[in-house]
């Protein structure tokens, strides 16, 4: 949704100011955060603010373009062009200083699938795969669905941040049968942006122990002020050879169903057995839009992402408030990324089915409820605050008053 456009060439500058204040109704668009949260969650007008999309209309070049390819009215095969290439070139490089060749580049239709890939392509049945939890669920069915084992190594909650545990990565890294780690980086749900000697230690582990690092940096634009994402595999050379990373526009645009990713693999072994399982699961090709909306996206989208950016700080600052007045038994894990808030509900005195029953049942919303993200989850909701105000306002309204209900405690909804 924009309000003024003095640029409509995307050739030129955007100068698009965004609103992102505006509801834009998303029922009866076919949306899986909207259009099926009731059956998925079991209830009747559900909120839903659970699967990582955002709310908000994409970045005006993009739709452009997108208009501008349908025009066309021919949408046979299509391939990757020299534009997407150079597009995700130019971006890593100016927002994260990491020179990229273009054969390094693999594309593939999303980040999860690319997980499955790197699963297929660097572990054998049975291997260990090791991961971080509680950390995004569809690592974990990446592992076992391609009949692998997952290996735990859980991130501690101190003083309200999580870290990694080291000496436990280190013990179980030395197992002969764990030959990948799939890292998350930034992490989702707990929302650390890892420093550099975060991802020194850990690399020095993995390149010790011969383990393939598959880095998950899906959310790598979405850092908040104060924090700098460093891409993993730029450390080091060792690292490089040692790493995939996964990146896509998808987050970052609000691309999702365009089905748009690529794999950055510098060694080109682990490029040619990674490419090797795409061909044979038959996912090696893009769609006529998603590679229209990759370029426009890497090409015209900044100015859209700093006043997105600028959008969510915003939101972040005014649930903590709420949650501070009126939720004081839920705690806020303060994120450095993402637009993915992870709250600690264990002070509410609930198991995980009586929490994900006053968030659904009592109170009529569909959050991602920590459980599924692993057994460090269980007493944790993750809430996604990439919507209008409004509508987070009246989550937090519907929350406040299940959790009165709940405590028998007097709280008056803020923002009234």
């Amino acid at each position: 949704m924009f309000v003024k456009k003095e640029a409509a060439d995307t050739a030129m500058p955007d100068t698009t100011v965004y609103d992102f204040n505006t509801v834009i109704e998303r029922r009866g668009t076919a949306s899986v955060k909207w259009d099926l949260a009731d059956r998925l969650f079991g209830g009747q007008g559900l909120l839903p603010l659970w699967v990582a999309d955002m709310d908000f209309a994409s970045p005006q070049p993009v739709i452009d373009a997108l208009a501008k390819r349908a025009r066309h009215g021919v949408f046979g095969y299509s391939a990757c062009m020299d534009g997407y290439y150079t597009a995700a070139l130019s971006w890593m490089h100016e927002r994260h200083g990491w020179q990229l060749q273009k054969d390094w580049l693999v594309f593939c239709p999303g980040v999860v699938p690319a997980l499955n890939m790197a699963v297929q392509a660097f572990t054998r049945p049975g291997g260990g795969v090791i991961i971080q939890q509680p950390v995004y669920y569809p690592f974990m069915r990446s592992i076992l669905a391609n009949g692998r084992r997952v290996v735990n190594n859980p991130l501690r909650l101190s003083d309200g941040r999580y870290e990694m545990d080291f000496d436990d990565l280190a013990r179980k890294a030395r197992d002969p049968d764990v030959s990948l780690m799939i890292l998350c980086s930034p992490h989702n749900p707990v929302g650390r942006v890892w420093t550099q000697a975060e991802l020194e230690q850990l690399g020095a582990i993995c390149c010790d122990n011969k383990i393939t690092v598959v880095a998950d940096e899906i959310h790598a634009d979405l850092v908040l002020p104060g924090y700098r994402h460093i891409p993993f595999a730029a450390l080091s050379d060792d690292f490089l050879q040692a790493a995939i990373t996964c990146t896509s526009p998808s987050k970052t645009f609000n691309l999702a169903g365009l089905h748009t990713a690529h794999a950055i693999i510098a060694d080109p072994e682990k490029r040619k057995a990674f490419s090797n399982a795409l061909v044979h699961s038959g996912l090696q090709w893009p769609s006529a839009f998603g590679t229209v909306a990759h370029e426009a996206a890497y090409s015209s989208g900044g100015p859209w992402l700093a006043q997105l950016l600028v959008y969510l700080q915003g939101n972040l600052e005014f649930l903590k408030a709420y949650i501070a007045g009126q939720l004081p038994h839920v705690q806020v894990i303060e994120p450095e990324a993402t637009y993915l808030v992870w709250l600690d509900c264990r002070a509410l005195g609930l198991d995980w089915r009586g929490l994900k029953a006053l968030m659904q049942q009592e109170a009529g919303l569909a959050l991602d409820e920590g459980y599924i993200f692993g057994d460090e989850g269980r007493g944790f909701e993750r809430i996604n605050i990439a919507c209008p105000r409004s509508i987070l306002r009246e989550c937090l309204d519907r929350m406040a008053q299940a959790v009165k209900r709940h405590a028998g405690t007097a709280h008056t909804p803020a923002g009234r």
